[in-house]
């Protein structure tokens, strides 16, 4: 498929809005599941590490997924890719209305509605990318707030249809919203060029006869000669019927001395197509090999090792408080007059506006990317130390906007990766980090809900979150460091291709 020059305007700000919209009616209900967890609580009487995989499982297992995802939407394309997940995430939410235990639910809920969130998350992206260059970082900004805006409007929303309508309710109301994502994606119209190559059809037509007869599979050579011959010879006898046996008996003559050459041709024919495929398989391992190749190169550079391990402590630890806030708010014994904002709505807006004002500094050149990320970091590890000793509400509403406003640095985590790896080794680094960041979210709300079951109260939980963070931000601090590059650069060089903060910055 030949696509035309990303026009950075016209139609591609209907792609914005709708991808907007599609993230906002996908991403809602899953980054706002805490509010649902309260209730699967008290529906199944589970432990709160086992009811937390739900909503783990549904916002990692699309990361997880991620490359699976990459293969669909480039196999068949955004829009049909689009409108499919609709289906899902719209299926997975009704099922989960009629789920009888939590075993049901990590399939429904999980499984079914994170893929959906992850084949629709890709889907938005690439058709945003081919359909803006220069506009590419302001257009993708603005599809990426679809979910935190979801996130702050959704929690309140499931709220009040849990009041009206109860759980099962709630959950078919949702995934019947969920189905405005078909109309979105059918709106995602693909960026192609007018002057398309002709069908298959056409090009058909033009192969020679001749090439069929070696690729019939159930007829031999001598078979395929034989009905030539019978057809030729017919056809010379209807028309012209006097020199119909003398036509015969040449032809069988001709057809005789070609028998042998087309008998070698086919052999000569199978010999190219075994050889063929004995060099594809070997251009396939060779490829394998060297996927595995670079990504022990990436691995060789310190800033990226200690990125890849901050971002698995980092999902471990900071991601739990936007799926267990409510229920921390609940363990302290705050009456609900003083709620005035779910906490997980507080967040969600938060997280919108540290997706924009982070990004925005990171485009300052006197800002260095990487150590704006670590600060991040480090804050997100203190204000998580700080949750066991809220017991008001005031108290919890600003630390869940502290801590909704760091995890905004996900909008600079794609300038951190590019300065570490480069722009060549973006695409293979990007996958790896988020694979891992899938594997901590589905890991963290579990991991804080057992310590909750082991100790039936959340400081310890939460002590263990903020260290898993801390440490994650100190490890990547201490391999940025220009004293810690100049010291192991000494010994060894870094693998091309690759950068050292030393010298980027100024980044």
């Amino acid at each position: 498929m030949v696509f035309r020059k990303p026009p950075d305007g016209g139609w591609g700000w209907v792609i914005v809005v709708v991808s907007f919209f599609a993230q906002f009616l996908c991403y809602g209900s899953p980054l706002a599941v805490g509010v649902l967890y309260l209730e699967w609580l008290d529906a199944f009487g589970e432990g709160k590490g086992k009811t937390a995989w739900v909503g783990s499982l549904a916002n990692g297992i699309g990361l997880l997924a991620s490359p699976v995802c990459s293969i669909c939407v480039s196999s068949f394309g955004a829009r049909p890719v689009a409108i499919f997940s609709g289906f899902m995430v719209a299926g997975g939410l009704m099922m989960s209305s009629f789920a009888p235990n939590i075993y049901f639910l990590y399939v429904s809920y999980g499984i079914v509605v994170g893929l959906g969130c992850g084949l629709l998350y890709t889907a938005t992206v690439t058709i945003t990318c081919q359909y803006f260059d220069k506009r590419r970082g302001l257009a993708l900004g603005l599809i990426s707030t679809g979910s935190s805006v979801g996130l702050f409007i959704y929690a309140a929303l499931q709220r009040e249809l849990i009041e009206l309508y109860g759980l099962d309710g709630c959950l078919l109301i949702v995934g019947a919203l969920s189905l405005n994502i078909l109309a979105c994606g059918s709106l995602m119209r693909p960026l192609e060029s007018s002057s398309s190559p002709p069908p298959e059809k056409m090009l058909v037509d033009k192969v020679p006869d001749q090439y069929f007869v070696y690729h019939e599979k159930e007829k031999t050579v001598e078979e395929n000669i034989s009905i030539l011959e019978k057809g030729y010879i017919d056809e010379k006898c209807v028309n012209n019927v006097p020199d119909c046996k003398q036509d015969s008996i040449l032809n069988k003559n001709v057809l005789s001395s070609i028998n042998v050459n087309e008998k070698d041709t086919y052999k000569k024919k199978v010999v190219e197509q075994t050889n063929f495929c004995k060099q594809l398989a070997k251009r396939k391992w060779q490829l394998y090999l060297t996927y595995w190749k670079d990504t022990m190169v990436l691995f060789k550079n310190k800033v990226f090792s200690a990125l890849f391990v901050a971002i698995l402590l980092f999902d471990i630890g900071g991601f739990p408080p936007s799926l267990l806030m409510e229920d921390v708010a609940r363990s302290a014994n705050i009456s609900e007059d003083d709620y005035y904002m779910p906490l997980i709505s507080i967040i969600g807006i938060m997280t919108t506006v540290g997706k924009l004002i982070l990004g925005i500094l990171a485009d300052f050149k006197w800002v260095n990317t990487l150590y704006l990320y670590v600060t991040t970091l480090l804050m997100t590890g203190v204000a998580l130390f700080a949750i066991p000793f809220a017991k008001s509400y005031l108290t919890l509403a600003m630390l869940s906007g502290i801590l909704g406003f760091l995890t905004g640095n996900w909008s600079i985590f794609p300038y951190v990766t590019t300065k570490t790896v480069g722009i060549e080794k973006l695409t293979h680094a990007y996958g790896i980090l988020m694979f891992f960041a899938g594997l901590g979210n589905s890991l963290g709300p579990p991991i804080v809900g057992w310590f909750y079951d082991w100790t039936q109260e959340y400081n310890t939980a939460f002590y263990f979150s903020g260290f898993c963070v801390l440490l994650g931000g100190f490890l990547l601090l201490l391999a940025a460091l220009p004293c810690w590059n100049a010291c192991t650069n000494q010994s060894s060089k870094l693998p091309p291709n690759t950068y050292s903060y030393k010298v980027a910055s100024n980044a």
